[in-house]
């Protein structure tokens, strides 16, 4: 029985309870590896310009450390290709456990690499290295994680379903950095020298979670199909049975190189949810501290305000079944080109309580455009080239939106006196150009995900 087959022969209530299974998996794996992932951007903004780049000036210290931050990005296209082109081949599942356990151990060597120091200019060497592992393993594991939900799911609830993917980054910032919050109060010696390892070396602990949940999902009955029918055809087309020999499948790079024009508009669409969010989560972190808030403090604002946008990612998500993909994620890029000024007056006030308060608006306006993005990217692509079309898309948009921002926005901060003006208008400028690639791009929410071809 073909994997559509069986998926239809089921009741209604069991497909539903398979497909809350295999989405619960999806938003606990992809907590647990962007726990891991967006960890490090909580340590780029509070450690490591004091561990690794010591004795430089404090904003050179901060830019330098988003350099090594960076790295993961540049790296998550590269998992992207890698993990998208076995799982459009071999599966989806196979390749989240791997993703996952790259992932882990990736991260809980980062708890050992040594200061500056002990190592001198390796320990940041070393950094480096692991944090480009950290981007193949993520870069695998979104397309992966964000397919297996979607696949799963009826239509009409696509972007509800996928969007619980999408939620795992704000779970995962949560859990990172109320951990990392906590050991940030011991003596600053102590923190600096082991407290924030600790969180890391829990990865170990998180890696044994996830896989174990991760072994027990099912594969997607839509690639499962589309497996088989491939099978089909290859043995009808067996020479000497009567039949044509089949054409051989194309590499899944190349079906979705053939069509860049969709590649590019979903990552140039996606580029600026990405690049507001890491701004959040590091540049907004720095500045609050530097301008005389609690460290501890500015840590549990901004993980307070990630635990409530995990529900406005999934009401995004849901909203986009409702009206389109593209009406609300433009939405909430208005909505934050509106907030950025009284933002950073918020960050600015020294005081906890609204420093939360502009981390919460800001996280809760970016839900908004994150919740429907990881089916409006998924919707794109065929069957046979999901996996990469949707993983190279969403993985350039990290990279051209988050990978290179922090530092940029913390040079630009640095080069014009410290005034937040200039970043205010960097961040306008790439939400505008979302706004067009967006609108630009055809409206998925109806794509039938079957007969869907690149």
């Amino acid at each position: 029985m073909s994997g559509l087959t069986q998926l239809q022969a089921m009741g209604t209530a069991e497909r539903r309870k398979e497909a809350r299974t295999v989405i619960a998996s999806s938003y606990l794996g992809s907590t647990i590896e962007y726990y891991d992932f967006l960890l490090y951007a909580t340590a780029a903004a509070v450690v490591f310009p004091k561990v690794f780049f010591s004795g430089m000036d404090d904003w050179v210290g901060v830019v330098a450390a988003y350099g090594t931050f960076a790295a993961g990005y540049v790296a998550r296209p590269l998992g992207g290709i890698i993990f998208g082109h076995f799982g459009d081949r071999l599966g989806r599942k196979g390749m989240l456990i791997v993703s996952m356990l790259v992932m882990g151990v990736a991260s809980t060597l980062i708890g050992l690499v040594p200061g500056a120091s002990v190592a001198g200019p390796w320990g940041a060497v070393m950094l480096v290295i692991l944090r480009v592992f950290q981007g193949i393993a993520v870069g695998g594991e979104w397309g992966g994680a964000a397919l297996m939900a979607l696949e799963h799911s009826e239509s009409g609830r696509r972007g509800f379903a996928a969007s619980f993917v999408n939620a795992g980054a704000p779970t995962g910032a949560v859990l990172g950095t109320f951990i990392m919050g906590a050991f940030s109060s011991l003596p600053n010696d102590q923190f600096l020298a082991w407290g924030w390892r600790v969180p890391f070396l829990l990865s170990f602990v998180l890696l044994g979670v996830g896989m174990f949940v991760r072994l027990k999902v099912s594969e997607s009955p839509i690639f499962k199909a589309a497996l088989e029918q491939e099978q089909r055809e290859q043995a009808e087309g067996t020479p000497g049975t009567g039949g044509a020999a089949p054409a051989r499948r194309e590499i899944p790079l190349l079906q979705v190189l053939r069509r860049p024009k969709t590649l590019v508009f979903t990552m140039l669409a996606g580029a600026a949810g990405f690049a507001l969010q890491v701004v959040l989560a590091t540049f907004a972190v720095t500045f609050a501290v530097s301008k005389g808030a609690d460290r501890q403090g500015v840590l549990y604002a901004y993980a307070a305000a990630s635990l409530v946008s995990i529900v406005f990612v999934v009401l995004g998500g849901r909203l986009s079944d409702k009206l389109g993909r593209r009406p609300v994620m433009v939405g909430g890029l208005v909505l934050f080109i509106a907030y950025l000024v009284p933002m950073f007056q918020l960050l600015s006030s020294n005081n906890i309580m609204l420093i939360f308060v502009a981390f919460a608006v800001g996280l809760m306006i970016h839900s908004t455009l994150f919740g429907p993005l990881a089916a409006f990217v998924s919707e794109q692509f065929g069957t046979t080239s999901r996996y990469t079309g949707a993983s190279l898309g969403y993985q350039l948009a990290t990279l051209l939106g988050a990978g290179f921002t922090p530092g940029i926005v913390a040079q630009i901060f640095k080069d014009s006196g410290q005034n937040t003006g200039s970043v205010v208008w960097y961040l306008a400028i790439m939400s505008v150009v979302s706004i067009v690639f967006i609108l630009l791009t055809r409206e998925p929410k109806n794509n039938d995900l079957e007969t869907v071809r690149p």
